[in-house]
């Protein structure tokens, strides 16, 4: 019959009043998590289920309340049907990445990479941003209006990220061995670029050609970058973009700042 002998003599001595307790194991809080989940992704509706989980556990533990774990998140998100679509599966490349962007600790390997933001005039705005490697913290960027990516505005980036990680030095510290990693685009391969990156203390290195996946980190960020700002961004023109994207602030922080300015407005009045 397919049925394990210790699992039917488990059912034979059970009494007449047994019942499941698993059926019966969902949290009587469900309500309280829902609401605060509700709140994280009110205005980030592309926001998963992990995302949602982090953002609300960072609100707990702010007020030193318990954590919640993410399969729960998952079960009263998908009873309240605000879980994603699965992405379509994408086509595989035929180049094997078995490389690792990642890194280990902080100041090992920056990476780097470039887009584009289409406004509504016919207008392009073109930014670019560094980004280590391990923490993921975007150190400096440049934003301008136009197509293509000149290389001025690349090495002024990799000017300021290393002096905001290593102060007003002239050159990243001999102790550092920090690559910087970028695709074949003709700013990062620019003579005047590589010197300025070696003459910084920076190593250089780029991805294989039609290779994308080996500058991962990067393109994952535009990818997010796109998917949770640009797409829902006012792009009526490129002075409204720059404006509103300037520095390339996430979008809690954007909304932050724009609520401290509108505070402060109020106060003045």
């Amino acid at each position: 019959m397919g049925l394990a002998r210790s699992h039917v003599r488990v059912l034979l001595g059970r009494d007449d009043g047994w019942t499941d307790g698993r059926s019966h194991r969902t949290p009587s809080d469900d309500e309280e998590l829902l609401a605060e989940l509700r709140q994280e992704i009110a205005q980030l509706p592309s926001y998963g289920y992990r995302r949602a989980c982090a953002l609300v556990n960072r609100q707990r533990m702010a007020r030193g309340a318990p954590r919640v774990n993410a399969k729960r998140v998952y079960r009263v998100m998908a009873g309240a049907s605000l879980l994603l679509p699965k992405a379509p599966r994408r086509r595989q490349s035929a180049r094997t990445h078995e490389g690792r962007v990642a890194v280990s600790r902080s100041d090992l390997r920056w990476c780097s990479d470039g887009l584009e933001i289409k406004c509504d005039s016919g207008q392009t705005v073109t930014a670019t941003f560094a980004k280590d490697c391990c923490d993921r913290e975007v150190m400096a960027w440049r934003a301008w209006e136009g197509k293509g990516l000149p290389g001025e505005p690349v090495r002024e980036m990799l000017i300021e990220a290393v002096e905001r990680r290593f102060g007003a030095v002239e050159a990243v510290p001999m102790a550092h061995a920090l690559e910087f990693l970028s695709d074949n685009g003709g700013a990062y391969i620019a003579a005047d670029t590589r010197a300025l990156a070696r003459a910084l203390g920076l190593k250089p290195i780029n991805t294989p050609v039609c290779s994308p996946q080996s500058n991962g980190m990067a393109e994952s960020f535009v990818n997010t970058f796109k998917r949770d700002y640009v797409a829902r961004m006012d792009r009526r023109d490129a002075r409204t973009v720059l404006h509103s994207s300037l520095k390339m602030r996430s979008p809690r922080e954007f909304r932050r700042q724009q609520a401290a300015l509108a505070d402060q407005a109020l106060y003045s009045e």
